[in-house]
């Protein structure tokens, strides 16, 4: 028997029970669908996450201050140490070949900004360096960018996002308008580009970026270090030793002096460094050489663990990923459990037409057919039947992801490997389910088959 005629005799087989054939296919098609829907939903959410952080900066490196001992022994949350300065971001620059950019990061919590009678507090208000735009991929959209001369000279000058544009300002341009932070005017010289929500969901248009200088010395107040003994070992680090005991390292400036000048003591402590690498493949290399440099300013020991932390965007994309990757597996674990049900009802009803056809078995047999025929025939319509059935997964699968990315928005990216996978998967349900119905109608001994009631 050729193939061609084993395939349209098991077409004409199916087409003589329609109703049992689709019931059939309903399994395999329920299990193509949820396999293509879910591997389709995985591949859009790993992108989106993906897209969020390289809008972050892909090769960025977040540095903080460690946590600090409270009296008693208990610990403080990650970044409450005095453990970053200035200093230690310009040593970062000059001594870490694989780092490009760098730029000290001062937050502003719990501050309003005021522009006629709006006031609105921004979820995000940094000070920071002109580097720190290139770094988390910031493009300005109208207006300048301020320069290092304005850093360095405290100047009060700041950017703002769309989200205060439109909030503050009404959706005008807000170029040269003045704008209070706290107490502190400010020249508004620029407007970032819009971005978008973060992988967080959190807004981060709703931003204010300020000289990093301007925003430490003029709004949020100097934070110098403090040294307290709360443990045998007493930080070598200078930024904890700014008072000790009550005694002050610096003399006190006279008052005229003060209120005419804007003092930056050494040991000033800054939130974050952020730096970029030189590429998103140097970035482990440049934890290395910024994490060794950071020990040897600190003057830590062998022995003493950092007293800061470093986070990279490639080791969060990376869990990120995982974890997406992990939940993606779980949901296609499942969907492919319909898959071997489905499996299971095409074998049982295979065996079902092998025994309401024994006598046509029989019957082929007596006129020449041989074990292989009947094999191959029984074969190909399992195949037939599952593989009919996976193309309308196909088709089912790709109509929910459709309906899931257009009503529920949620990210969906087509996968060209799932729908080659999805084909041989129900090919080989088809050839895995089929075998032994198959195998077992060419067994059949053909006068014992002719006899059959």
């Amino acid at each position: 028997m050729k193939t061609f005629s084993a395939f349209t005799t098991s077409l004409v087989s199916l087409r003589r029970n329609i109703v049992r054939t689709v019931l059939t296919m309903l399994g395999i098609v329920i299990g193509i669908a949820a396999v293509i829907s879910m591997m389709e939903l995985g591949s859009g959410s790993r992108t989106s996450l993906r897209k969020s952080i390289e809008k972050m900066g892909a090769n960025s490196i977040m540095i903080m201050p460690g946590w600090m001992m409270m009296p008693g022994g208990a610990r403080q949350a990650t970044g409450t140490a005095v453990s970053l300065i200035p200093a230690d971001a310009e040593a970062i620059g000059e001594n870490c070949p694989s780092v490009a950019l760098y730029s000290p990061v001062v937050r502003g919590s719990a501050i309003q900004i005021i522009f006629g009678n709006v006031n609105w507090e921004p979820a995000n208000l940094y000070g920071v360096a002109p580097a720190y735009l290139k770094i988390r991929n910031w493009q300005i959209g109208e207006g300048r960018e301020f320069t290092d001369a304005e850093v360095a000279s405290n100047a009060r000058v700041c950017l703002v996002g769309s989200t205060i544009v439109r909030e503050v300002f009404g959706g005008n341009s807000p170029i040269g308008c003045e704008l209070r932070i706290g107490e502190v005017a400010f020249e508004v010289i620029g407007v970032l580009k819009t971005k978008g929500a973060n992988m967080m969901g959190m807004d981060e248009d709703d931003v204010v970026l300020t000289p990093w200088t301007t925003l430490r010395m003029r709004v949020t107040g100097l934070k110098t270090g403090t040294a307290t003994n709360t443990s045998s070992t007493v930080s070598n680090y200078p930024g904890d030793r700014f008072a000790v005991s009550g005694v002050a390292l610096y003399p006190e400036q006279s008052s005229s002096v003060t209120d005419d000048n804007l003092f930056y003591p050494r040991f000033t402590q800054i939130n974050q460094i952020v730096v970029a690498a030189e590429s998103a493949e140097l970035t482990d290399q440049a934890v290395k050489e910024v994490t060794a440099l950071l020990r040897e300013r600190h003057r830590l020991k062998p022995e003493q663990d950092d007293d800061f932390r470093i986070r990279n965007s490639a080791e969060f994309m990376s869990m990120l990923d995982q974890t997406s990757q992990l939940m993606t597996n779980l949901l296609l674990g499942v969907a492919l459990i319909s898959l071997v049900v489905g499996g299971v009802g095409i074998m049982n009803i295979m065996l079902i037409s092998v025994t309401e056809r024994t006598r046509e078995i029989g019957l082929r047999m007596a006129v020449g057919a041989r074990s292989r025929d009947i094999l191959k025939q029984f074969l190909i319509e399992a195949v037939t039947l599952c593989v009919s059935g996976g193309i309308i997964g196909i088709i089912v699968g790709r109509a929910i992801s459709y309906g899931i990315e257009h009503y529920a928005k949620w990210p969906v990216e087509s996968s060209p490997e799932a729908v080659i996978a999805a084909v041989l998967v129900s090919a080989g349900v088809g050839i895995v389910f089929g075998f032994y119905p198959a195998w077992k109608a060419s067994r059949l001994d053909p006068i014992e088959a002719l006899r059959y009631e």
